[in-house]
């Protein structure tokens, strides 16, 4: 264990008036009060509209509803040197669907994170179980404050059973009293004082308790009823006091109203504890056995009262064995009966009490924060935790390929003077299919490639023709790329598909930086930002992807196009959105099922993150990669890309075949992208395997290269090699041959890397307000479409 000198609290803070803000200031305080070394702060959640006069302890405020916040609190956070993260999770406190915004600034931190969970529900909706599922996976350590909440955790959302710890509900330190004094202090002398305390909502079930009443006062006539506490703020804002007016209704129908006392007040933890130590019986009536935590009841126990309760979870643990009465939900006769009973009961209910207080010793603040620092010192690693997936390649070492020398002669064969042919008969070119921009977009990119890596360059006049054909797809009037033209040179469609433009963007936004011509690179800038605008109404994830790859080149020579540096933003913030909002535990992926050119997506967030220094793309991008990686490595240690069989299936195992070079292609660059920032030797592994699969290190053994002429075949079926070598699949084998070259030529040159721990340093180059500043001003933080938010 490692000691914790600095702790970042999120969650409510007082003023504040609920549950969540008294419970993170208590605990803040009790753990700064521990010992003189350790600093905290709290970063704080305020509520839609409102505004707080915080203390000195909270250090930074988030705004519920606007996602900027979430992000900067985060950068908050990772320069701030702090050794770990305390969440405080409740449904309702944060923005987002099922307060998902708390996920974006999870997966941001370079620090270790311990939740939590003062919900825990039996039956989540889909959304809240997937706000859930991620905090789990990005949590070190998940604190519940009852058994019951490590069970369902176990059987409901598959934590794991290391992750969880049990930690009650911390309650103050105070002596065992008997009530006379606080009764005369607070004007009660002489009555049997029955009490509930909290933010009044229709779930507290006071109504049931005031119907109970006319019962115990037939038994005790010196009865009254406190409730004590203000309106919960959401009711306020929604309903006005007409839940509490109809309550004073209802007791003032049963002819009780004297005897039934309204406080209408949040009192501060001095006054709190006085009234408390008044009642002779306190009372959570409580309507629903889905309460987790009740830090009512755990303070009213904590200070050894006698305690009338329904069985919601946290009283059935916290009451059982004599420490408290447990009651029916809804049943008015019940609690009367009950209370009445215990109140004509001096030996039975003082001996509760008793029980209650001695039980209750180690729940002090004290002993609390005691319990919280040592999980916070056990779980300090230098992990992030925002790779909770981590690459593991079963199989045996991995010797490098030899790789073969780059040859040009098959892509020559498949060009004419209109552009690269789709298919192929065997090797020869097959006109029946004619041409598309996908192909003559990728030759570009090879073009790019081949350059920026100084290999063996494309002849001129082929780098001509495909900058040709893409610049004649381009159709001005709706600024898109038209995708397929018949030998003949017919356009066979008004206008391609999403992921077809975004392809040519990349190969343009490669080209405005790469390409040998200086003439060609204004080309293709120009013509980038001719096509780029439509790409913000753009619904497809690979489009988006590979708009963001060719952003990579175009704002390195643009960097005063605002327009490219705020979509590059908006476009890798809604592919992290995907993630948070379709990850799970056993899924980390930004779709329900895998399809093709699947490690781009990974390979578009690392390249993003690592340009606009924003680390929470980078980890997306290398843990999603990580877990993809595994879904393409077979049981003997081959690499098996996705095949086409299973595009459809829905959070299934890839299917085996059709594999097809494309997805070879996509891992080896997406790799590389990783190793590039990491450094790791297992990104070249994983690169090597890809590569491998084209050489013959495959399900069938079979090689589907020829070295040399360059021919690729276009893919493997579960009894054969698919003979077509056509465009797509040269290209895609020289890209991957031209990014092994890349990793041959580094030998043992250590990579620009991405220190993923500590304040990683490398990438939060950005001051607090400047990354603030960079989100506000993109409308990144502004829900659009579909997609909450970005």
């Amino acid at each position: 264990m490692r000691p914790v000198h600095r702790v970042a609290f999120i969650g409510n803070s007082l003023p504040r008036r609920c549950g969540i803000a008294t419970f993170t200031t208590d605990l803040q305080r009790a753990l700064a009060g521990r010992t003189p070394d350790i600093e905290t702060t709290i970063i704080a959640m305020t509520d839609a509209g409102l505004h707080y006069d915080y203390p000195p302890e909270v250090g930074f405020e988030v705004r519920q509803e606007e996602f900027a916040d979430y992000a900067a609190a985060a950068d908050f956070i990772n320069a701030g040197g702090f050794d770990t993260v305390s969440l405080q999770h409740e449904f309702g406190i944060f923005g987002g669907e099922a307060g998902g915004y708390i996920v974006t600034l999870l997966e941001r931190l370079t620090v270790p994170v311990v939740t939590t969970l003062h919900t825990v529900l039996a039956e989540p909706n889909p959304a809240q179980r997937r706000v859930l599922e991620r905090i789990l996976a990005l949590s070190a350590r998940v604190v519940v404050m009852a058994d019951k909440g490590r069970e369902l955790l176990l059987s409901t959302y598959g934590a794991a059973e290391a992750q969880i710890e049990v930690i009650p509900h911390g309650i103050p330190d105070v002596a065992f009293v008997e009530p006379d004094a606080a009764k005369a202090r607070l004007g009660c002398a002489g009555k049997t004082v029955i009490l509930t305390f909290g933010l009044l909502s229709p779930n507290k079930g006071i109504e049931v308790m005031i119907d109970a009443m006319p019962a115990v006062l037939a038994a005790r006539p010196d009865a009254v009823y406190v409730v004590l506490g203000a309106t919960h703020p959401t009711l306020v804002r929604e309903q006005g006091e007409a839940y509490r007016e109809s309550l004073v209704a209802r007791a003032g129908k049963l002819g009780i109203a004297e005897h039934v006392v309204f406080l209408d007040q949040f009192v501060d933890r001095p006054a709190l504890l006085d009234h408390i130590s008044m009642c002779d019986v306190y009372v959570t009536p409580y309507l629903n056995e889905a309460q987790m935590t009740s830090g009512t009841l755990a303070y009213s126990f904590g200070l050894g009262r006698a305690v009338v309760s329904t069985p919601y979870w946290h009283a059935l643990e916290l009451l059982a064995k004599g420490r408290g009465c447990l009651v029916p939900f809804g049943d008015a006769g019940a609690i009367g009966a009950e209370i009445s009973a215990l109140l004509n009961d001096e030996p039975r209910r003082q001996a509760m009490r008793r029980r209650a207080y001695a039980t209750s010793r180690s729940m002090t603040w004290e002993r609390v924060a005691d319990r919280y620092a040592a999980s916070f010192e056990a779980i300090r690693a230098p992990q992030p935790q925002g790779q909770s997936v981590r690459l593991h390649l079963v199989g045996p070492a991995d010797d490098r390929p030899r790789l073969p020398s780059l040859s040009l002669g098959h892509l020559r064969v498949m060009t004419d003077d209109t552009g690269l042919y789709q298919h192929a008969i065997h090797a020869v070119p097959d006109r029946a299919h004619g041409y598309c921009v996908d192909d003559n977009a990728r030759g570009l990119l090879l073009a790019s490639a081949l350059n920026l890596n100084q290999s063996a360059r494309l002849p001129e006049t082929m780098t001509a023709t495909y900058a040709s054909f893409v610049q004649y797809a381009f159709n001005r009037d709706t600024g898109r790329f038209r995708n397929f033209m018949s030998f003949d040179r017919r356009w066979l469609e008004a206008q391609g598909s999403e992921d077809s433009h975004g392809r040519t963007l990349w190969a343009l936004g490669m080209a405005a930086r790469d390409d040998v011509s200086a003439s060609r690179r204004s080309w293709a800038a120009e013509l980038f930002a001719a096509a780029l605008p439509v790409v913000e109404g753009f619904a497809s994830p690979r489009a988006w992807a590979f708009t963001l790859l060719g952003l990579t080149g175009y704002c390195q020579v643009r960097p005063d196009d605002d327009f490219a540096t705020q979509l590059r933003l908006r476009l890798a913030s809604r592919l992290v959105e995907l993630l948070r909002q379709v990850e799970t535990p056993g899924w980390v992926w930004f779709e329900e099922g895998l399809s093709y050119d699947n490690a781009r997506l990974c390979e578009a967030l690392i390249l993003s993150g690592r340009a606009t220094g924003l680390t929470g793309y980078v980890e997306a991008g290398l843990r999603t990669l990580a877990w993809l990686m595994q879904q393409q490595t077979s049981p003997s240690g081959l690499f098996r890309p996705v095949g086409t069989a299973g595009f459809t299936d829905v959070r299934l195992p890839p299917k085996p075949f059709d594999q097809q070079p494309v997805e070879a292609a996509a891992t080896i660059a997406a790799c590389f992208a990783a190793w590039s920032l990491t450094g790791s030797a297992l990104w070249q592994t994983g690169a090597s395997r890809a590569f491998g699969w084209f050489l013959g290190r495959n399900d069938l053994g079979l090689p589907l290269i020829d070295a040399e002429t360059g021919a690729c075949r276009d893919g493997l079926h579960p009894d054969r090699v698919n003979e077509n070598r056509g465009g797509e699949s040269v290209v895609s084998y020289l890209l991957s041959l031209s990014d092994m070259q890349r990793f041959e030529r580094a030998g043992t040159t250590q990579p620009h890397t991405l220190a993923l721990t500590g304040a990683s340093r490398d990438m939060h180059r950005f001051s607090h307000q400047q990354f603030r500043g960079r989100l506000a001003a993109s409308d990144i933080s502004k829900p659009s479409g579909t997609l909450p938010a970005p």
